[in-house]
């Protein structure tokens, strides 16, 4: 069994709909953010390292509100998202500022990661018993074999994860009988419509999903084996993607997904009840509180996360 799991933060992406550096705004009562609860989660359920991936201007305010407290209780390290860490014959086009995306933020930790990882949004809250399920799959986890990639993720139910104030992204999942993921696609424009969600397709259809679809919060666990996988996909989509690299984003789930369909990768799903929360929209914020408080109220978490 694996001793040290690590987790990676993915934090470098720009808060544009929230208007402001959304990953450093408080939410808990003792100025907590949402990055706080995901680590002490993490902590909790025996992760020993935490990577923090980050734009360069971000590390001081980062060290400052989180940084300092996390390294009296596990090894950290930062890592920055750069545009120019690209592969050779390649050249980020002028005027570009947003980063990769996923799956490039998770590859710039390769010099950073040498034991199975997990991978997690900076904004989003996702549960104690997730981060427990996925703690111990990746204990379990086997190197697998040559060019087959042994990956987990958590399937959240759809109507767990929408907020009230506007659309959000979802991987939409189908997962087989036995567990395992057989496919996954990025939506997103998924809103709340009653008792079901619907998104737009690109002909400009509605389409309907019940609340009890698996999706993916862009958790995910990896073997380090799984950077040889970006390390082969990046460059085909920088050449897939030739004529709108000022634009187009490497998504981690569009790997996980090419893998499975050429019977690379087996992902196992780990179902969960967790409810996420997260502040998508500047209106989230008082309902993260207020969620916040009502965990703290079941002992689920201390007043003061770090005292």
């Amino acid at each position: 069994m694996v001793k040290d799991i690590t987790l990676i933060i993915m934090a470098a992406g720009i808060g544009s709909r929230y208007g402001g550096l959304k990953q450093v705004d408080p939410v808990g009562p003792g100025g907590e953010i949402v990055i706080d609860y995901s680590i002490f989660d993490a902590l909790r359920a025996g992760f020993s390292k935490v990577v923090f991936l980050i734009r360069p201007d971000l590390q001081e305010v980062f060290h400052a509100k989180i940084g300092q407290k996390v390294a009296r209780r596990a090894e950290i390290e930062y890592v920055y998202q750069e545009l120019t860490d690209l592969p050779p014959g390649f050249a980020a086009p002028a005027g570009r500022q947003k980063p990769w995306g996923t799956g490039h933020a998770v590859l710039s930790c390769r010099n950073a990661v040498h034991n199975p990882f997990a991978a997690i949004n900076a904004d989003d809250f996702y549960g104690r018993s997730t981060f427990e399920a996925l703690a111990g799959y990746l204990r379990r986890a086997r190197p697998g074999q040559p060019g087959l990639y042994e990956c987990c993720m958590p399937g959240y139910r759809l109507g767990n994860t929408l907020s009230e104030y506007g659309s959000v992204a979802r991987g939409v999942c189908q997962v087989t009988e036995n567990g395992y993921l057989a496919g996954i696609q990025e939506r997103t424009h998924i809103e709340r419509e009653g008792e079901r969600a619907r998104f737009l397709e690109g002909d400009g259809k509605w389409v309907y999903l019940p609340f009890e679809t698996p999706v993916s919060m862009n958790m995910w666990g990896f073997t380090p084996a799984f950077f040889l996988a970006l390390q082969e996909q990046f460059p085909l989509f920088l050449e897939k993607n030739s004529e709108n690299l000022s634009k187009a984003e490497f998504y981690l789930p569009d790997v996980v997904n090419t893998l499975i369909q050429q019977q690379r990768a087996q992902v196992k799903v780990l179902p969960t009840r967790e409810k996420w929360f997260g502040v998508t929209y500047p209106e989230d914020r008082p309902f993260v509180q207020s969620a916040i408080r009502q965990l703290i109220g079941q002992g689920m978490y201390p007043e003061r996360l770090w005292d």
